[in-house]
């Protein structure tokens, strides 16, 4: 089942990489305050580094201004991978968090996998863009296709804080 409005974000365990190398986050973690969540098919690929990515980097001072706590990204990668692309993108530097959902259970449970074998995908995450408050969903925007950006891009999600 497909997460919706008034849903809980589920328990799950992220990784990201930390000063002694990598190190696990629960999403406990985002339970507290208002909180952008947006979720994509992989690092390096090409709408996610092109379109949905950069549209956060370039909203995300304006998230703050409307009082949102975090932006967080997550993708079904490893942590190494992870790290490489927010750098390479200026998600760090933009004070975007970016999450690796390695085994894919966040995005299990929140109904949004799919494969795509012929790209070499499998259990990879819809792309999609939420707000949060204190752990619960407000609003969550799911794009039906991974190719698009629309509707899950930062400045659609802007419009709805």
């Amino acid at each position: 089942m497909t997460i919706t409005p008034g849903d809980k974000l589920p328990q799950a365990q992220l990784l990201r990489i930390g000063e002694n190398g990598p190190e696990s986050l629960s999403t406990d973690s985002m339970m507290q305050g208002r909180v952008v969540l947006f979720g994509l098919p992989g690092a390096f690929t090409g709408t996610c580094t092109n379109a949905h990515m950069p549209s956060f980097v370039r909203t995300a001072d304006a998230f703050r201004q409307k009082g949102i706590d975090r932006i967080i990204c997550i993708a079904v990668n490893d942590p190494f991978v992870i790290k490489a692309w927010s750098d390479a993108t200026g998600a760090e530097n933009a004070g975007i968090e970016v999450l690796a959902d390695a085994d894919g259970s966040l995005t299990r449970a929140l109904g949004l996998n799919f494969d795509a074998p012929p790209v070499g995908f499998f259990g990879r995450c819809k792309r999609f863009a939420a707000l949060l408050r204190d752990g619960t969903f407000e609003v969550i925007d799911i794009e039906d296709n991974p190719g698009n950006c629309g509707i899950s891009a930062g400045e659609s999600l802007l419009e709805k804080v």
